[in-house]
């Protein structure tokens, strides 16, 4: 487990530029299709993408930056 979550789903154009600044931050993230869960469809439907610290229950939501993104991993160590 990493401790990170990305949430999102097939077919989200902001889904995947969040995916494309993780890879650029190279993070390892868990990805979670909201459409797999019920929970996570009422949670974060309208928000996505989200990036979850499991940890803290801290979440980043889009729109967010490469610096942005990277800030809030700091703080995840």
């Amino acid at each position: 487990m990493t401790g990170l979550i990305l949430f999102g789903t097939e077919g989200c154009h902001l889904c995947e530029e969040a995916e494309d600044l993780v890879v650029q931050a190279k993070l390892k993230v868990e990805k979670r299709d909201i459409m797999d869960d019920e929970d996570w469809q009422q949670r974060y439907g309208i928000r996505i993408p989200v990036l979850l610290n499991q940890a803290s229950g801290r979440e980043l939501g889009w729109p967010f930056s490469l610096e942005q993104l990277r800030q809030f991993v700091s703080h995840f160590d």
